[in-house]
């Protein structure tokens, strides 16, 4: 079971998630909403497609930009479309 953690608490939860250029992207009913708000940045990916991004917020404290996914990504990526992955310098991903 893979694991998101920030500060002790658990942001995400699965084990039917997928591993893409060694991030785990946990699907979307894995995430714990209420951790989670949406971030204005973007970024395109050759081969994933545009990546959109959240911020996290654990006991007042905001991680800019700290997780991402792909609402709709190209058919390379297709698997991952809406799944989550998070920055493993700032959450600690436990698979």
């Amino acid at each position: 079971m893979a694991k998101a953690v920030y500060k002790g608490i658990v942001l995400a939860e699965s084990d039917q998630g997928h591993v893409v250029e060694g991030n785990y992207y946990f699907p979307p009913d894995a995430i714990k909403c209420e951790f989670f708000r949406e971030n204005s940045r973007q970024t395109t990916c050759v081969w994933k497609g545009v990546a959109s991004y959240y911020d996290i917020v654990v006991a007042g404290e905001t991680l800019d930009a700290a997780a991402w996914y792909y609402p709709t990504p190209k058919d390379a990526a297709k698997q991952i479309a809406g799944h989550v992955a998070f920055y493993t310098n700032r959450v600690q991903v436990e698979r």
